[in-house]
């Protein structure tokens, strides 16, 4: 039965809805839209000038209504007046189609007309920093290798616990928090779902993760390496295909649990991993992170090099367990509906071309990549290179469309060159006397 909104706002005390799209840049952009009139937004939407936030759009261009998804409602438990709302945006009547949520819910109904389910979960790492952002805040968090510590952990209890309250209250079914392998660095995991849920609560809780830090006095952040000594912050994200309510990736004849389409899925993803890399991490620091040296740890826990394993977190794929596998690429700047759009297009190629991943490859990427096979890819070195090779995407282009693909890069290009003309203490050091 679908949702009434304005019956839902009077049984839950909701006064206000914040109606929401994610650009592409991965920016949560919304309205707050009183109860009174939630009737007409659900209907027509809330009208966006598109050009104002990170969609391709000039000033001239009609509104952008952003429609809301009744089904995606979700109360704010710490400010439980509001409710949040993803919305699709529309433009003279028709979706944008190069706004992230349409593409992603494009290829999940492509999915469905192969008859296949994309069911995702996502393991969302983070900071809690000063609120000036210049260190973590926690200043007794110093130990060489952090991951786990209880201290650390319980030092952040009110914060940690008050999002895990949050989430069993919504009832998306948390089951672990702990504190990472960085000095002021957590991770926070909630039960797998479709897709697009998912990608739904993987938006709302990076936005819900920076509101109740704010409100306990701290920043928190999805950078993917804020500091150069410390690990970055991945959004490892787990895959399954599901027909007919069974996983169509689980083979419990295999070695590892998986089914061939799972391999071809995989092989797909592997084959398509640098045209995918821009999407799956999007910014100037996120290359900082798959191709950095050695943190105070020991491990940077993030690829840069296409290889898959079995249970062996040195690589860009691992297979923790049957019927699903671990994609480790993605970083913490990723758009929550991209990434998985992405690898569902990569994935589903995979499938119908009968892509073979190759063996496993089961070594310590980190000390033993030398004995790689000859010819394994490398990842891109930097947004540049990553954004060419998208460029070129036939796969993307086909899937995901060119209006995506040429949106995509303008913007993303935009930004490369902002920060290439930005001069660096390092230059200073280094060729001032050249």
């Amino acid at each position: 039965m679908p949702v009434d909104l304005a019956v839902e706002a009077r049984e839950r005390g909701i006064k206000y809805f914040l109606i929401s799209y994610v650009d592409l840049f991965g920016a949560l952009r919304a309205k707050l839209a009183p109860a009174a009139a939630i009737t007409d937004m659900a209907k027509d939407g809330a009208g966006f000038a598109g050009f104002a936030s990170w969609l391709d759009m000039t000033p001239a261009d009609p509104d952008v209504l952003a429609i809301p998804d009744a089904a995606s409602l979700i109360q704010l438990p710490w400010k439980r007046e509001v409710g949040w709302l993803a919305a699709d945006p529309y433009m003279n009547g028709k979706l944008v189609e190069h706004a992230p949520r349409n593409i992603l819910k494009r290829m999940i109904a492509k999915a469905a007309k192969a008859g296949f389910t994309l069911k995702t979960g996502v393991e969302c790492e983070f900071f809690l920093l000063k609120p000036d952002g210049s260190a973590i805040s926690d200043t007794a968090d110093t130990a060489t290798k952090p991951c786990y510590d209880q201290a650390a952990l319980m030092r952040r209890y009110d914060v940690i616990s008050e999002i895990c309250d949050s989430m069993l209250e919504l009832g998306w079914a948390p089951y672990q928090n702990d504190h990472e392998d960085a000095n002021g660095q957590f991770e926070m995991n909630w039960q797998f779902d479709d897709a697009l849920l998912t990608a739904d609560r993987m938006a709302f809780f990076k936005y819900m993760v920076k509101a109740i830090a704010e409100k306990h006095g701290l920043r928190a952040t999805f950078m993917p390496k804020p500091f150069l000594n410390l690990t970055g912050s991945g959004c490892h994200v787990h895959l399954s295909l599901w027909q007919g309510g069974k996983n169509a990736f689980e083979d419990r004849n295999d070695g590892f649990g998986l089914s061939r389409s799972a391999y071809n899925f995989i092989g797909g993803v592997m084959n398509a991993a640098s045209e995918l890399c821009s999407i799956t991490n999007p910014t100037v620091n996120s290359y900082k992170r798959i191709n950095a040296p050695v943190t105070t740890s020991g491990a940077t826990w993030s690829p840069n090099t296409v290889t898959y394993a079995g249970n062996n977190r040195t690589h860009m794929i691992r297979i923790p367990g049957g019927g699903r596998f671990e994609f480790r690429l993605a970083d913490g700047a990723t758009n929550a509906y991209l990434l998985p759009a992405a690898l569902l297009a990569a994935g589903l190629d995979g499938i119908a071309r009968n892509i073979d991943p190759g063996k496993p490859l089961d070594i310590d990427m980190y000390t033993e990549s030398h004995k790689a096979p000859a010819g394994t890819k490398k990842l891109p070195l930097n947004l540049l290179d990553a954004l060419r090779i998208t460029e070129r995407s036939e796969l993307l282009r086909r899937e995901l469309g060119d209006e995506f693909v040429n949106s995509y890069i303008k913007l993303k290009t935009r930004e490369w060159d902002e920060y290439s003309r930005h001069l660096t203490d390092w230059e200073r050091a280094n060729t001032l006397d050249c």
